[in-house]
């Protein structure tokens, strides 16, 4: 079976070309061992797509740990990218099917070239209920003790959770130890992805990220719309913004007109290979 090795900004991914969104199904037991660095590929997560009765393509994510993700936000741009260069896709402007509901990317050319991707990621989420997140008073910012911390966080979901942190300095922050425990406290049902940010400016953020399911990463994309929405709410930034991520940048946008987050990024084949799954 083929399989493409793909990144967006160094969060990385092994994709597989499926018939229907039904059939990802089989591929979701061998996802930990496909993403294991030492023994398989390698990655930071599993992805399967193909064209669908929906919309354009399907995309459906597994974890190293085999648990599934509603959205990504780095995935979804590889994902449009392959789907581009195999002629899955004729539009620059498509549609994708996601657990989190309907994503569309838009590539953009340049010398007729993938340049890179803007994504509408959609209205970010900000009920508890629906986030989810469980504080005493319903409010998506509150406090949590964790690690033997004491934290205080803006909640948001961009079709997946996520707990935003912000901090003095972003290097000196713990993110495995911290994020490891903040992702399964109890307050979070569903768990959360972790991101603790620095505000550089009105216009520049750098973020850290530890992943549901995948620990610490080089990039999220969901997590940086976030930390976007949560900057505003608190504040801290104006509605557009470039975040500095450890693989590199992206550029967000929350637009007042439509609410939509809209994300700007590469994304990157690193190689292509074969492997035998017998399932």
């Amino acid at each position: 079976m083929e399989f493409s090795k793909m990144h967006g900004l160094g969060n990385d991914f092994i994709l597989i070309e499926a018939q229907a969104w039904e059939e990802a199904d089989r591929f979701q037991p061998f996802a930990a061992a496909l993403c294991d660095r030492n023994f398989g590929i390698g990655a930071d997560g599993l992805v399967i797509s193909g064209r669908d009765s929906e919309c354009d393509i399907f995309m459906r994510i597994f974890n190293p740990d085999g648990s599934e993700p509603e959205m990504c936000g780095n995935a979804i741009r590889c994902v449009a990218k392959n789907a581009w260069e195999k002629k899955l896709v004729t539009d620059t402007q498509i549609s994708v099917r996601t657990l989190a509901g309907p994503r569309h990317p838009e590539i953009i050319i340049n010398n007729g070239l993938v340049e890179s991707i803007r994504v509408d990621m959609g209205e970010p989420v900000l009920e508890t209920e629906k986030i989810p997140v469980e504080t005493a008073d319903n409010n998506n910012t509150a406090a949590l003790s964790a690690a033997g911390q004491d934290f205080e966080f803006t909640a948001v979901s961009m079709g997946n959770p996520h707990c935003v942190i912000f901090v003095d300095k972003v290097e000196q922050i713990p993110v495995e130890e911290w994020g490891a425990e903040i992702e399964k406290h109890r307050i979070f049902p569903a768990k959360t992805n972790v991101e603790f940010v620095e505000v550089l400016g009105k216009n520049e953020l750098i973020m850290r990220v530890w992943e549901r399911g995948a620990g610490v990463t080089l990039a999220c994309g969901t997590g940086a719309c976030a930390s976007l929405v949560a900057s505003v709410l608190n504040n801290k930034s104006e509605r557009q913004s470039v975040i500095h991520l450890l693989g590199g940048d992206l550029f967000v946008e929350w637009d007042s007109d439509t609410n939509h987050v809209f994300m700007t990024g590469p994304a990157a084949t690193v190689f292509i290979g074969k492997i035998d799954i017998q399932y």
